[in-house]
């Protein structure tokens, strides 16, 4: 039986396709491209600068592969893209990955198209800046200070400890490290303003001026919330499970949708990402959300991204869990459309699961144990291996990337815990021995 929204997707099939630029979407992560081939939209694909040409052509929708270098040179990078826009107008304009986000979001300015405000655009990606709106608003934000200077870091002292170090404008735990007591601050602060230096002008696009923030650890399990806004309206489509995440780094192995929390913290969960939203103005688009619930039960948020979480895993969790196509519909909300969701209500297919293959100790990886048994397992949706042997993980709290990532369905939220269990057993690196 064909439901509304798979009518509604091919009645976009069979009209003229629309084309979208995609900035930043690593070609190897699936979920975007074939959402994009389900609704009957061409991308035009700006590729990470860790990507290859090869791999960008082959991705499910990509029908033109337009190179930007935005990171080193974003003005001429704006400029390429405004000439191809006027010999062929494109559609819409969508960011891929958290560093694209204040490009994209000047470019849609630039050329009339849907899309965050270049200020909405810093909001969400500065965390001095998101703490400070939190604050304006009389939303939950720990209590933070601002290193902007490496020598300033004594002015930290003044917090509540624990807390925890991570750069501005950070991405997927990145230089951030909790701190149990005032001794080790100094070296924690270094660490990480060390770990931004270095990644200045790399392919993650940290911006120079990104500083450190040091703010007050909250206790309590971790989530994501993942929402769809259209013309200022947000809808939360789906929030998940990630556990608890203690330190002294954050790394992400786990997450499960929907998240099993009572109606009632559901519906504060959901009252604080609408705030934050039209706090930091942002209007249109999709966001990421990460937030603490304290004791258990309040919410606070970490940070929001403008854009789909996990390299766009989440809308696949969003879309098992819930029913709603996110990703379908964030594109088309990029494309000046309403969202199929708007309209029609979805039905959830069973619970998701997410298990991203921990880093560990990093090194020159030797072999991964356990793929041949994923790939083989009918409760696997999608499993995306990175990296191979040969190449050399960083550990944390710097970061190189997952090698492997599982996205699994289960009928109840239970044997999704049990099937992560069973894949942090037998799914893992292992590196070569080291001199």
């Amino acid at each position: 039986m064909q439901t509304p929204y798979a009518a509604e997707i091919l009645e976009n099939r069979m009209s003229p396709r629309p084309k979208l630029v995609l900035v930043g979407q690593l070609s190897t992560f699936p979920w975007v491209f074939e959402a994009a081939e389900r609704a009957g939209i061409d991308v035009i694909l700006v590729p990470r600068g860790d990507d290859t040409e090869e791999s960008a052509r082959r991705a499910a929708a990509v029908v033109e592969v337009l190179p930007l270098d935005i990171e080193g040179n974003a003005e001429a990078a704006l400029a390429a893209l405004a000439d191809r826009y006027r010999q062929e107008p494109f559609d819409g304009i969508m960011a891929g990955n958290e560093q694209a986000v204040p490009f994209v979001a000047r470019a849609a300015g630039e050329l009339g198209l849907p899309g965050l405000t270049e200020e909405a655009a810093t909001a969400v990606r500065d965390k001095r800046s998101m703490r400070r709106h939190l604050r304006e608003a009389g939303l939950g934000a720990p209590g933070f200070v601002v290193v902007e200077e490496l020598d300033d870091w004594t002015e930290a002292l003044s917090l509540r400890f624990p807390v925890v170090v991570k750069p501005a404008n950070g991405h997927s735990s990145f230089g951030v490290i909790r701190v149990d007591d005032k001794d080790a601050l100094e070296q924690a602060v270094a660490h990480t303003w060390k770990l931004v230096e270095a990644h200045v002008g790399a392919d993650d696009g940290l911006a120079p001026e990104a500083g450190v923030l040091v703010e007050e650890y909250l206790d309590g399990p971790e989530i994501s919330a993942e929402s769809l806004v259209y013309h200022g309206q947000v809808r939360v489509c789906a929030v998940s499970w990630k556990g608890e995440l203690t330190g002294p780094y954050f790394q992400e192995t786990t997450l499960r949708a929907p998240a099993q929390l009572p109606a009632e913290i559901l519906a504060a969960v959901e009252a604080e990402v609408i705030g934050a939203h039209h706090a930091f103005g942002v209007t249109e688009g999709t966001t990421h959300t990460e937030l603490r619930l304290v004791g258990g039960v309040r919410p606070v948020l970490l940070e929001m991204g403008a854009r789909i979480g996990g390299g766009g895993y989440m809308a696949h969790l969003a879309h098992v869990g819930s029913g709603i196509d996110m990703a379908v519909d964030a594109l088309r909300i990029h494309l000046g459309r309403e969202p199929l969701c708007w309209g029609q209500e979805p039905v959830p297919a069973g619970h998701a699961a997410a298990f991203q293959v921990p880093v560990g100790s990093g090194g020159r990886i030797k072999q991964i144990h356990g793929l041949d048994s994923v790939r083989a397992d009918p409760r696997v949706d999608y499993l995306v291996q990175t990296t191979g042997p040969g190449a050399v993980l960083r550990p944390y709290p710097d970061f190189s990337g997952y090698p492997v990532i599982v996205l699994s369905r289960h009928g109840s939220d239970a044997e999704a815990e049990a099937y992560r269990e069973h894949l942090a057993r037998t799914l893992y690196v292992e590196y070569e021995e080291q001199d």
